[in-house]
């Protein structure tokens, strides 16, 4: 992936020298819902970061100036011309706008570079930031999937089966918005 540079952010693939801070807070359970994510030492930081780096699927979201890895975004394609979109972000760095900055340059690379045709993302019901920030990004929410997904066990092994939100967003009407905001197409 080409690297994208917005105002305060750096997006690009993802390095070894990332492993330090994607163990901070994919270590953290409340970050990241998927448990095949969630890391506990150094070591799997180390190799997750190796993984992720020739993956332009999976991309570090930095600092600019710094180059301090903030969070990731993650995108997965399915026919026809559709995307389905995620992000992981350090509780350190909630609540700056970050997250958002991050996902319309996203949106816009899909849009604009990729000819997506739609974007979805999923949420879980008592992630209300995740949920917040897809109707920030002119998301709709599109349903709800009722004990869609497990993640973890009861403490008796049984599977906890999570409720989950589906918000997505059409080219023509992320191209509204960006008509509406009168910014042009190649910038956020």
């Amino acid at each position: 992936m080409k690297e994208i540079v917005t105002s305060r952010l750096v997006l690009r693939n993802f390095t070894i020298n990332d492993a330090k801070y994607m163990l901070e807070y994919l270590s953290n359970p409340r970050v990241s819902c998927f448990t095949s994510e969630k890391l506990n030492t150094i070591e799997e930081a180390i190799n997750e970061a190796i993984n992720r780096r020739n993956e332009d699927t999976s991309i570090a979201v930095c600092l600019k100036g710094t180059d301090r890895l903030i969070g990731d975004l993650f995108y997965n394609y399915e026919e026809p011309n559709t995307y389905n979109i995620g992000w992981n972000f350090s509780i350190e760095f909630e609540g700056k706008g970050y997250a958002k900055e991050s996902a319309n340059a996203l949106l816009l690379y899909l849009f604009a570079e990729k000819k997506a045709r739609r974007v979805y993302a999923y949420v879980e019901d008592d992630n209300y930031r995740s949920q917040r920030l897809c109707e920030k990004l002119g998301m709709r929410k599109e349903g709800c999937f009722i004990e869609f997904i497990s993640f973890v066990n009861y403490p008796d092994g049984t599977p906890k089966y999570e409720n989950t939100m589906q918000y997505a967003i059409l080219e023509k009407e992320w191209l509204n918005i960006m008509e509406k905001n009168e910014i042009p197409r190649n910038k956020l």
